[in-house]
């Protein structure tokens, strides 16, 4: 383990930095350089999904300008699932075992450019989720280096926080009707929506509609953007068809939505579905794409923990209090209003 980084083999985003991309294949060149983009990340192993509880509600301590208006969300109705639990400061079971551990263990991208990734030239993980899971351990721990992360690939997420690989997950992970059944979200840090990112030169693709229509399409297996388009795919082709031998690659679908765009690079798929503030980053990687269209759904991103685990839920909530009021600001100066201009702050908590 290197610099508190945990899990797979650290491989960079798609792009050298200095602003120098990658070439691209399909008539965009740079065959060696592709080969980068294609060291995909490698996956954990984790244990099953299971369910356990944890701590009790403890007093909430809200104040400042980044408290929002309590909303009420009935689980049997999910009308706000992003809908989370109501700061506080008090220890409870959760927060005191990583206390005692004295290291916060975060699963967290490597290859989403500005949000997560591996900066081979510090040999550091940067980016917006790195600095906020940075901000969650110096206020638990007293030092934004009591950390330790753990790549983790979308698809295993959740089985992470069940297994107990990770205490906290921040990854772009959205909050939705089907995952508070699963996990236990802290209130939502940023607002993003599902895009259509293809060539510049794909001009027939204009977006999430019937464009789609016999195209091929990739995005990150147990994402949104596959969920959506099980709902309504336009007539695209999105899912892996397996031919019985056992030996099958998914094409379609795979582990890390970064692995989308060389696939894209490579000419195997015509798009990619994906949230618009991670396509930003690809489009920012590789010149030659481009998000087309609208996003065509709302997406709110949480830290996600293990199911039951309050007391550190209500924790993670009173740092993201604190956090809009300066910190929120400057890590989207740094590392997104290049790439995802006009986001004026973070959306207002919610509270059950």
């Amino acid at each position: 383990m290197r610099n508190g980084v945990d899990g797979a083999r650290m491989r960079g985003p798609a792009r050298l930095l200095g602003g120098r991309p990658l070439g691209r294949l399909r008539g965009w060149g740079g065959v060696g350089a592709m080969a980068v983009a294609c060291g995909l990340t490698a996956s954990l192993t984790l244990l099953p999904l299971t369910h356990s509880g944890g701590g009790a509600p403890v007093a909430p301590v809200v104040t400042g300008p980044g408290v929002g208006v309590g909303v009420q969300a009935k689980a049997e109705s999910c009308r706000n699932p992003e809908a989370s639990l109501t700061p506080a400061i008090e220890d409870g079971p959760a927060v005191a075992a990583i206390k005692a551990r004295g290291k916060l263990v975060v699963g967290v991208d490597q290859n989403s450019f500005n949000w997560g990734y591996f900066n081979p030239e510090n040999r550091e993980l940067e980016g917006f989720d790195i600095a906020l899971a940075k901000a969650i351990a110096k206020d638990l721990l007293g030092s934004e280096d009591a950390i330790i992360f753990r790549t983790i690939p979308t698809n295993q997420r959740i089985a992470a926080l069940d297994s107990g690989k990770v205490d906290l997950v921040v990854r772009t992970m959205t909050i939705n009707c089907k995952r508070i059944e699963q996990v236990a979200f802290s209130t939502a840090y940023f607002q993003a929506g599902q895009q259509v990112l293809a060539p510049k030169d794909s001009t027939d693709i204009t977006g999430y509609d019937g464009s789609l229509k016999g195209k091929r399409i990739c995005t990150a297996e147990g994402s949104t953007a596959y969920e959506a388009l099980e709902d309504n795919s336009f007539g695209a082709t999105f899912r892996d068809e397996g031919d019985g031998t056992g030996n099958d690659r998914d094409q379609f679908t795979v582990p890390n939505q970064l692995d989308c765009l060389a696939r894209l690079q490579m000419g195997e798929v015509d798009a990619v579905v994906t949230d618009n503030a991670l396509a930003a980053g690809q489009a920012a990687q590789d010149p030659a794409v481009e998000l087309k269209g609208r996003p065509f759904t709302t997406e709110y991103y949480g830290v996600a923990a293990k199911l039951g685990n309050d007391d550190l839920v209500r924790r993670v909530n009173q740092v993201l209090v604190q956090y809009r009021q300066g910190a929120w600001k400057a890590a989207y100066d740094k590392w997104l209003k290049a790439d995802l201009p006009g986001i004026s702050g973070p959306p207002a908590p919610m509270y059950k």
